[in-house]
């Protein structure tokens, strides 16, 4: 199986002869991104092959700056007849747009020029029947667990890619990087107390993805342990929630301080710089330099260095999420988090971000209460980053005296993302596995609303 067909070196130098071009047809500047990515996926249910995908994706985008009237323009046509047409069309576009003193590249002084070696590229493309005898493999453990009815099905993926960036500010830059990711859903039951549920993985290297028996057993195990809810009355009570649901949690923090959001005007904490948003106990981190980790980056998609931040620390918001143009907008500096696609303009978007673990075990967080919730899974898209209002549907496990005592169903949890922020304690189990990382969080109380 082939890996992406443009090696790092070749997709530099066509996003550096499109910038280049632009700038001989009248730009006064320019930058070009670039990709090139193969991706396969194999899906396996009740032990039959259901889907299989061999994918491409090869572009380029182009931005040009004519004064301060700017246009971007992406093909998938790399050939450099087409390439030059893309230059000649973007430039009409950019000649009839607006002026926008606030859209720039990046300064030349932000740009990373040498960039930091995070191995984040697997180098072994699999075969697609690897990829489907690794579905198989889960899903054949997880309908042989007793008590598993049926399977919606198990899929194995994995994808490569190189990303190139060059800018006429001088940057130019290219890496590759690889996904891998492993997924099952199961049922079990019958009839009206049939519950469903999954498990998945997904890392950079495959060496690295949780086994097909270990995905399966948790799988079941979550399925399983959902059979025979009840439901539970309304009141207002602390709740924790599970690492896979309260990375939602974090992942609405880091949009409510997202630069765009803070421009516009639209977060809940657009006055809250340099005050104290959580409590003290709690840190936020953004590091872009996790070795193999999924929201890694040598460099932001503008080219400008990256780093690790302490966005809260010690409770206190220290920093946005920006990019050039919402760091420009605020009169500050971009943070080097600038993300973008062939087709898409930068925008803000944090890297891997993470609330820092505590010294308080998983036991002792569930036994801070005689009686709470434990939120293993949320429904629908009930927050609302203006207000910081939060409520969404769940489902879980009643906790009394620190132990689980029974799974409920059927309930909504509700308050407000500040509130929240304020009463959060967090547990020592941090894994980092994602991009958006937390450990079991807690919150001291919350609107249950149920029976």
């Amino acid at each position: 199986m082939n890996a992406p067909t443009h090696c790092s070196d070749d997709l530099l130098s066509l996003a550096q002869q499109a910038v280049a071009h632009a700038l001989k047809q009248g730009a006064s500047a320019a930058d070009a991104f670039a990709v090139d990515a193969v991706s396969l996926s194999a899906s396996m249910r009740l032990g039959l092959p259901e889907a299989t995908e061999h994918a491409g994706e090869r572009g380029l985008g182009l931005r040009v700056f004519v004064g301060a009237r700017s246009a971007s323009i992406a093909s998938d046509d790399l050939r450099q007849k087409t390439l030059d047409k893309l230059t000649e069309e973007a430039l009409c576009m950019a000649r009839a747009a607006p002026p926008d003193p606030f859209t720039t590249l990046a300064p030349q002084e932000l740009l990373a020029h040498e960039l930091r070696a995070l191995d984040l590229c697997d180098g072994a493309m699999p075969e697609m029947q690897a990829l489907q005898h690794q579905a198989q493999a889960c899903e054949d453990v997880g309908r042989s667990t007793q008590g598993i009815t049926n399977s919606e099905g198990a899929t194995a993926s994995f994808s490569t890619s190189t990303v190139a960036f060059a800018s006429s500010h001088g940057a130019a830059l290219s890496y590759q990087r690889s996904h891998a990711s492993l997924s099952l859903s199961l049922i079990a039951g019958h009839g009206e107390d049939m519950q469903r549920d999954y498990a998945y993985a997904t890392c950079r290297h495959r060496a690295d993805l949780s086994s097909a028996e270990e995905i399966a057993t948790e799988a079941a195990a979550r399925t399983l342990a959902k059979l025979s809810p009840r439901k539970l009355p309304s009141a207002s009570m602390p709740v924790i929630f599970d690492p896979r649901v309260g990375r939602q949690l974090a992942g609405a923090f880091a949009s409510a301080i997202n630069g765009a959001a803070i421009v516009r005007g639209t977060s809940f904490l657009k006055e809250a710089m340099g005050s104290a948003v959580f409590p003290q106990r709690i840190s936020i981190i953004d590091d872009p330099h996790i070795m193999r980790s999924l929201g890694s980056a040598p460099c932001d998609d503008e080219g400008v260095r990256n780093q690790k931040r302490i966005l809260i620390d010690q409770g206190r918001l220290t920093s946005w999420l920006l990019d050039t143009r919402s760091a420009a907008k605020l009169g500050l500096t971009s943070t080097g988090h600038a993300q973008r696609g062939v087709s898409s303009s930068p925008h803000p978007s944090p890297s891997n971000l993470y609330i820092a673990a505590s010294t308080t075990s998983l036991h002792d967080l569930m036994r801070a209460y005689p009686r709470a919730l434990y939120i293993t899974e949320t429904f629908g898209h009930g927050i609302n980053l203006v207000t910081g209002d939060y409520s969404q549907g769940a489902s879980g496990f009643l906790i009394e005296q620190g132990q689980r005592s029974y799974p409920v169903s059927e309930i909504t949890i509700a308050g407000n993302l500040r509130d929240m922020f304020a009463q959060l304690h967090a547990a020592d189990d941090l894994v980092l596995r994602y991009a958006i990382n937390v450990p079991t969080l807690l919150v001291e109380s919350m609107t249950v609303a149920g029976s």
